[in-house]
């Protein structure tokens, strides 16, 4: 039986000596654009067609660093945080995935990128694919990683599973319930849905939950879960309208974590699926096989149409 696994990721923040993470190439350039409602923090970095990596929960855009380097050997790639997440600002709402992607596309128009490729993990699964019913015409191929979208597929089975109680978790409270055990609340995160804990290292711990604890950011968290509900209206609605998207998707899943299940997912949205495993790996595939991820990520990006 699949362990379904969900948790979502966001990544970034200059990490003192004693908590680095893996560091962009020097060649890419920070900038905070506002749009939107919210000021987002993007990296940008080589030249050449463009591919926008999105972020889950747990982390900030920082987990792609690997990849970034890779792909931007030959591609233009833009790594926003959500906003709410990260170094992006953290406003009350506008947590809902439409909402954020419009944040997307205000950051393509704001860098002149009319289309690019989406490759997206966790939460920015979702949003990902709000910005593909949305703008489809913007997106020329969409890779999505280990994380459900709300209302799409077997998203009401999904939701039955035990692990998945974090999705109902939140309001001041909770709030109140983790101010000061950020990283407490995270571990559990990164040790139940990795394969193999330890993959996922005490330095990346550290930095992941530093952002974490920054004023607003533990609301903005709990806030991305609040409007799956809301999400899943929204998805259910272009679906009903018979919308899929027609843009070749490749829909991976980790081995122990969402596995086959993620291709099913896509299968119920899209015309053009094919079904990509990382193998020995859970949810967290940047840091439990990034390697295998990346060579992944690029022969379907490199595919001719």
């Amino acid at each position: 039986m699949l362990k379904f696994v969900l948790a979502l990721g966001a990544l970034a923040f200059a990490a003192p000596a004693t908590a680095q993470v893996p560091a962009f190439p020097a060649s890419f350039a920070t900038q905070e654009i506002q749009t939107n409602g919210a000021t987002i923090h993007v990296r940008v970095g080589g030249t050449g067609p463009a591919v926008v990596l999105i972020h889950g929960y747990g982390e900030t855009g920082d987990m792609w660093a690997p990849m970034a380097a890779d792909l931007a050997r030959d591609h233009t790639v833009v790594v926003p945080d959500l906003r709410g997440l990260g170094l992006s600002s953290k406003p009350q709402s506008g947590y809902d995935k439409l909402t954020q992607a419009g944040d997307v596309a205000g950051v393509l128009d704001n860098l002149k990128i009319e289309r690019a490729d989406l490759v997206t993990h966790d939460i920015g699964n979702m949003v990902g694919f709000a910005f593909a019913t949305q703008q489809p015409q913007r997106v020329r191929r969409f890779a999505i990683i280990d994380a459900p979208v709300p209302g799409v597929g077997p998203w009401d089975e999904i939701l039955k599973n035990p692990l998945l109680w974090h999705f109902r978790f939140g309001g001041p409270d909770m709030e109140r319930l983790v101010a000061g055990r950020e990283r407490i609340y995270l571990d559990r995160f990164w040790n139940e849905f990795s394969a193999t804990p330890s993959r996922f290292t005490e330095a990346s711990r550290e930095h992941y939950a530093k952002l974490y604890a920054l004023p607003g950011a533990m609301h903005a968290g709990f806030a991305q879960f609040a409007a799956f509900d809301q999400d899943a209206i929204d998805n259910r609605k272009y679906l009903a309208a018979g919308g899929k998207l027609t843009m070749p998707v490749l829909a991976i899943g980790g081995e122990k974590s969402f596995g086959p299940t993620m291709a099913v997912v896509m299968r119920a949205a899209a015309t053009d699926v094919t079904e990509g495993i990382v193998p020995d790996s859970g949810h967290w595939i940047m840091e439990e096989n990034p390697q295998t991820t990346t060579r992944m990520i690029r022969a379907f990006l490199d595919k001719t149409p």
